[in-house]
């Protein structure tokens, strides 16, 4: 079976050094910092819709300033702020001896993602990582999907992707591969159960015994 994983929300909890970073970059352009409890529904979407939205501007020059500054502060320090959900490593090793293929799809750039992953001692257990280019101001997380799926081989509908936002349902959705959604993470389970998961997981070792239940690709309804 050919399981997709998002990373921020999913895998790992980063909303500490993700926040700190997003503040840094405010306070770099001058502006007012935003409470933690603002930007946290904002953790996982691209740089350049969170600073849009906070900046009230779709000014591309300050875009870019922003995002300039927020990863002079993340590359070297905020990618670390980070820390492990329980059970991911467990789960993943789980899967892998059993034979599933496992792959990352995120908004973070590739770069970043696979920093992440090597870092915690993850990336043994991905056999390909999709995420955006550093120049990139959005990300369509649909096209990223494709991209995970064409390398994997097989038909989507056997295909699942694992998400804590609704944006990772609706690129499952896209493609007619299934949807898992990670409780766990940011996005509220109202907004995930609007967006018609076939299981909501509260944690990742429920996500692992339901795949268990399909050995041959099937997953149980």
């Amino acid at each position: 079976m050919t399981l997709l994983f998002d990373l921020d929300g999913t895998l790992t909890d980063s909303c500490v050094g993700i926040c700190r970073c997003i503040n840094h970059a405010l306070a770099t352009l001058g502006r007012e910092p935003v409470p933690d409890s603002r930007l946290t529904g904002m953790v996982g979407a691209p740089l350049s819709r969170i600073f849009a939205s906070l900046l009230e501007s779709d000014d591309a020059a300050l875009l870019d300033r922003a995002i300039a500054a927020y990863r002079s502060r993340f590359d070297p320090i905020g990618i670390f702020e980070n820390r492990l959900y329980d059970g991911v490593p467990e789960a993943l090793r789980e899967l892998r001896t059993e034979g599933h293929s496992l792959h990352v799809v995120t908004a973070k750039p590739t770069v970043a993602a696979i920093r992440v992953l090597e870092h915690f001692g993850l990336a043994e257990y991905f056999a390909s990582v999709h995420g955006t280019h550093l120049g990139d101001r959005g990300c369509d997380k649909a096209v990223l999907v494709r991209a995970a799926l064409d390398v994997a081989g097989g038909p989507a509908a056997a295909a699942v992707m694992v998400g804590d936002r609704a944006d990772d349902i609706r690129a499952a959705r896209a493609h007619g591969a299934r949807a898992v959604a990670a409780l766990w993470g940011y996005g509220s389970r109202s907004e995930l159960e609007a967006a018609g998961p076939d299981l909501l997981a509260a944690r990742m070792a429920d996500l692992a015994m339901w795949v268990r239940r399909s050995p041959h690709g099937t997953i149980p309804a």
